[in-house]
């Protein structure tokens, strides 16, 4: 069974940047698409960003299109979010997991951004 590792979040103050990290255990990623998801306070846990499992293809929210990169690198099994320009309304809790068929959740990794 596959265990997602979220890390790389924290505290910024509004127009920062974060790099998150998703490690995989127990299972490689290269043949699945994955994605980016966050739950801001209070709310749903929403799509962010996805790439397919070449690399050759990603896919953003609007409400990041242009601010943030979804990348991975199979050797390490991991998948990265760079997160540039924040805004406060990005305040979430960050998750990883496939794009489409979920397996289990991590533990996420916070992100809050100051104005």
């Amino acid at each position: 069974q596959v265990q997602l590792v979220e890390s790389g979040g924290g505290l910024v103050q509004a127009g920062g940047s974060l790099r998150l990290s998703c490690a995989a255990s127990g299972r490689t990623l290269s043949s699945y698409d994955m994605a980016w998801y966050r739950q801001p306070p209070g709310l749903q846990r929403e799509f962010v960003a996805a790439i397919s499992w070449s690399g050759g293809s990603t896919h953003y929210a609007d409400s990041v299109k242009g601010r943030f990169t979804i990348s991975r690198d199979d050797v390490k099994n991991t998948v990265y979010l760079q997160m540039n320009s924040l805004k406060p309304e990005d305040t979430a809790k960050y998750y990883c997991n496939n794009y489409g068929s979920l397996d289990g959740w991590g533990q996420g990794t916070q992100v809050t951004v100051s104005s």
